[in-house]
């Protein structure tokens, strides 16, 4: 990830990096740069011989309660028995620091987590490499997995200053949604946004059905992506990574992030069954709210319109974001025939 980087930016991130690490005093060696999206994440070796993972958070992008507060909620999930990263303090037992301006970049945090041993499921737009009944057993402990964590996130007696974003009809559909307006943004043609433009229309009335008919809502993960998905090794374990999209919503938004880049996979449907039976073989799902994942299927595929408008610099950027429009309105398009 880091070598697509031009180095002025490699090295802007490698110095902030080793500002950062000042703060942490066991720690040795250089940090090795592995994703650089909404963070920097690099892999650090501790004094003691442990990895972990120092962020550098995006600046601007949480602020300071709404950081402490994904801190809190991995904290309660690891204790919850839920294998997810936990908080590393520094050695005056803080688990947030803030790095001030530098002439090369903003004011920004940091924070220190614990390493996660395994492999990622997969990478999106890469076909799985898992035989197809290997996919099933994995997505059934993809849901087992989420049940307990929408359990213990549920059990769990939030800090009086938790704040985290919303993943509600405001947060999806609002005039300022989490990820941006993927109506109204850079890159679009003059069809695609009209088009863009109805369907919000459309599904802000279905959704607000939706949840006239009861959908379970509550903190939930927001990017179980295969990325975010790590296979341990366990045979009936998998860890999530990545909670920096976490916050209140649907509780079916978690299912159907997971599910969405696997749609063309060949075992699909095999690998929808086994996610939707691993879940229920932990916590309810109705019926009911199972009609409703097609919907949030469509509302995940249309976050990342605005997603990806907001970073042209990605590679291919123009290329993925027509597919991530046609997608979009491809699956609106099965709304109505249950296709």
């Amino acid at each position: 990830m880091g070598d697509q980087l031009p180095q002025t930016i490699r090295d802007a991130l490698q110095e902030r990096a080793l500002e950062a690490l000042g703060h942490w005093s066991a720690l040795a060696d250089e940090p090795v740069l592995l994703k650089y999206r909404e963070n920097a994440v690099f892999r650090i070796t501790l004094a003691d011989g442990r990895s972990a993972a120092l962020r550098l958070h995006r600046p601007g992008y949480h602020d300071e309660t709404s950081l402490r507060s994904e801190l809190d909620l991995m904290a309660a999930l690891r204790f919850g028995g839920l294998d997810v990263p936990s908080p590393v303090p520094t050695g005056n037992g803080q688990n947030l620091i803030c790095l001030p301006e530098s002439r090369r970049v903003p004011e920004q945090y940091a924070d220190v987590v614990s390493w996660v041993d395994g492999a990622a499921l997969g990478q999106s737009g890469t076909p799985l490499s898992q035989p197809a009944e290997t996919q099933a057993d994995i997505f059934f402990c993809v849901g087992h997995a989420m049940a307990t964590m929408h359990d213990l996130a549920d059990a769990w007696a939030l800090p009086a200053d938790f704040r985290r974003p919303a993943w509600d009809a405001e947060g999806l559909l609002g005039e300022k949604p989490l990820w941006g307006r993927f109506w109204d943004c850079p890159g679009l043609s003059r069809d695609e946004a009209s088009a863009l433009s109805a369907l919000r229309d459309d599904l802000r009335p279905r959704l607000a059905d939706a949840q006239r008919h009861g959908l379970d809502y509550g903190l939930i993960h927001a990017d179980l992506v295969r990325e975010n998905i790590f296979l341990t090794g366990d045979e009936d374990r998998v860890a999530f990574i990545d909670f920096d999209d976490a916050g209140y919503g649907f509780l079916l938004f978690d299912l159907a992030t997971a599910l969405l880049k696997n749609r063309q996979e060949p075992a699909y449907p095999a690998i929808e069954n086994a996610l939707i039976t691993g879940y229920r073989s932990r916590r309810g799902l109705s019926d009911a709210a199972l009609e409703c994942l097609p919907l949030f299927m469509v509302l995940r595929s249309l976050t990342y319109i605005g997603w990806l408008a907001e970073r042209p610099e990605i590679p291919n950027a123009a290329e993925r974001l027509s597919r991530y429009v046609a997608e979009s309105l491809e699956l609106a398009r099965k709304l109505d025939t249950g296709a």
